[in-house]
């Protein structure tokens, strides 16, 4: 079944106007290295995301994903771009994967580094008397969750005080007979209440950078809406309202003691950091909103370099010869509405907690892939180049969803799988085709009788 599946996807694939790959590796139980390769392209039913190869490393071979391409008779000539987790495998500037894939096709593509990673290391930057707070914390948790008796008594007091959360997760080691002075020190619980708050805002953050569909612009424009909010955070905690921050507030109603310098300089130094990375996204902003906005943007700053089936002279013809057709135009003013609306619902049944009806509002890309597909072929140059972007990854984010697929089905109990097991098990567990049964049974040789 896998293998029908699989030819099913390189069908498609070879077939898309453009894809892109998006690469990121672990160890399985048996610390074998594993790396997900994984395909977004745009065929007839929409944008689709799948695993091509989960492929096993037994040693130093960066040059993988490029021999599984051409294995699976993969033509790589549409191939946009790669999306990495930023590891020096992947992205070293002389045996890198990136870098030895493009010299193997000898053209350049659109390389980039997996947006939810780089937010990761934004939010490393807490000053270290704020990551010292944190790891006490975590000695705290891992204490009481260690002790069965004290385990049960805090769960009982959480839902006693009607605490947003039931229960704690275990996140480290534990030593026993530890005592926790710090818990009367005003500044270092003045930090922990900073911490709590901030680390709010950062899960919100993250929360939103997840889920299979997102489009790179959508995760840039959310991280760029978190950074230009630090400037309100900075501001706030500057002026001491601590409007943003609701624990700290209660902390300083009760004990009137707070840094707010201190708490300034950090949110600063984070927003720096945010500064600082996802220049790769950022340049590229332009290119990201072709498929939503194309009448708005300068063909200029549009990117066309890794787009080999696009002529970029006859992309900027076809944009002026669109400009003042009123029926097309409608066609993106009706797609950004519809954007817009699916927005805000999506907001109003987050605010009443309707988690299953969310589900059933129609995807953005699938909006976009829509008002596409009733774009006529006169603008083929227009349509080849937004189904490319479309393509794009904005983060390895299903490569993590599939290793922990991976760790389910390849445990202590089943350590024994082999590689190619393995390899059917996943496909058949993330990738939204079908196999074809009737085929399959008719390729099957049947047993005669005697």
């Amino acid at each position: 079944m896998a293998e029908n599946i699989s030819s099913k996807q390189i069908v498609d694939i070879n077939s898309a106007q453009a894809f892109s790959i998006a690469c990121d590796e672990s160890s399985d139980v048996n610390d074998v290295e594993q790396t997900a390769l994984l395909c977004r392209y745009v065929n007839s039913d929409g944008p689709q995301e799948e695993l091509i190869e989960l492929i096993p490393l037994k040693g130093p071979n960066t040059r993988a994903g490029h021999f599984c391409l051409e294995a699976k008779g993969i033509n790589t000539t549409h191939l946009v771009s790669v999306s990495t987790d930023g590891a020096p495998s992947m992205r070293g500037a002389h045996k890198g994967f990136v870098n030895l894939l493009q010299k193997s096709l000898d053209r350049e593509l659109m390389t980039f580094h997996c947006i939810l990673h780089q937010e990761a290391l934004c939010a490393q930057t807490f000053p270290p008397d704020c990551v010292e707070v944190m790891n006490l914390v975590i000695k705290i948790v891992n204490k009481i969750i260690v002790n069965g008796l004290s385990h049960r008594q805090f769960c009982s007091l959480l839902e006693e005080v009607g605490n947003a959360y039931s229960d704690l997760l275990l996140h480290n080691k534990v030593r026993k007979g530890l005592s926790y002075p710090e818990l009367e020190d005003l500044d270092w619980l003045s930090k922990f209440y900073f911490m709590v708050d901030m680390t709010s805002h950062l899960n919100t953050l993250n929360k939103n950078l997840q889920g299979k569909g997102r489009t790179a612009l959508q995760m840039l424009e959310d991280v760029l809406a978190f950074e230009r909010k630090m400037t309100v955070f900075a501001r706030d905690a500057q002026k001491g309202t601590l409007s943003h921050f609701p624990s700290l507030r209660e902390f300083k109603e009760a004990n009137n003691q707070i840094n707010y310098d201190y708490f300034h300089r950090a949110i600063i130094t984070m927003q720096a950091a945010f500064g600082e990375r996802f220049s790769d996204f950022r340049k590229e902003k332009p290119t990201l909103s072709f498929p939503v906005t194309p009448l708005d943007i300068d063909p200029s700053l549009l990117n066309t370099v890794a787009f080999t089936g696009v002529s970029k002279p006859d992309l900027e013809i076809e944009l002026a010869d669109i400009a003042d057709k009123d029926l097309w135009v409608n066609k993106f003013k009706s797609l950004t509405a519809d954007i817009e609306e699916v927005a805000c619902q999506k907001a109003t049944l987050v605010k009443e907690h309707k988690w299953s009806d969310m589900e059933k509002l129609p995807h953005p890309d699938k909006l976009v892939f829509e008002t596409w597909s009733a774009i006529p072929d006169t603008y083929i140059n227009m349509k080849k180049y937004a189904f490319g972007v479309m393509s794009i990854f904005g983060s390895t984010y299903l490569c993590e969803q599939l290793f922990s697929s991976m760790n389910f089905i390849k445990n202590k109990h089943r350590s024994r799988l082999v590689d190619e097991s393995l390899q059917a098990c996943m496909k058949l567990k993330v990738t939204s085709y079908s196999p074809d049964i009737g085929k399959i049974c008719s390729e099957v040789q049947t047993q005669k009788s005697h």
